[in-house]
């Protein structure tokens, strides 16, 4: 199966562990976590409760970190940091 996206943002961590769990569980090899922003700890905390709690054979593949540019609602730019887990089934 192809790889599954799953983008971390307001609701609490165990939601998007949730997510995690049931794309696993469905046949998929690999799992993105994608977060930008403030969200970007709480996309950290989403692998290692994987990782630690629920699948101990998780691996990180891959780890890309980088900025996005994002324009405000008055049209000037801000730069937003951007992170993107890529969890495989070991």
């Amino acid at each position: 199966m192809a790889e599954a996206v799953v983008y971390v943002g307001k609701r609490p961590a165990f939601k998007y562990v949730g997510a995690c769990l049931s794309l696993f569980h469905s046949g998929h090899e690999r799992v993105k976590v994608m977060a930008r922003g403030l969200a970007i700890p709480k996309a950290i905390e989403v692998v290692e409760r994987m990782r630690n709690h629920f699948m101990k054979d998780i691996i990180v593949e891959r780890v890309d970190l980088g900025s996005e540019v994002l324009v405000r609602e008055g049209g000037t730019p801000k730069r937003v940091s951007v992170i993107s887990i890529t969890l495989r089934r070991g």
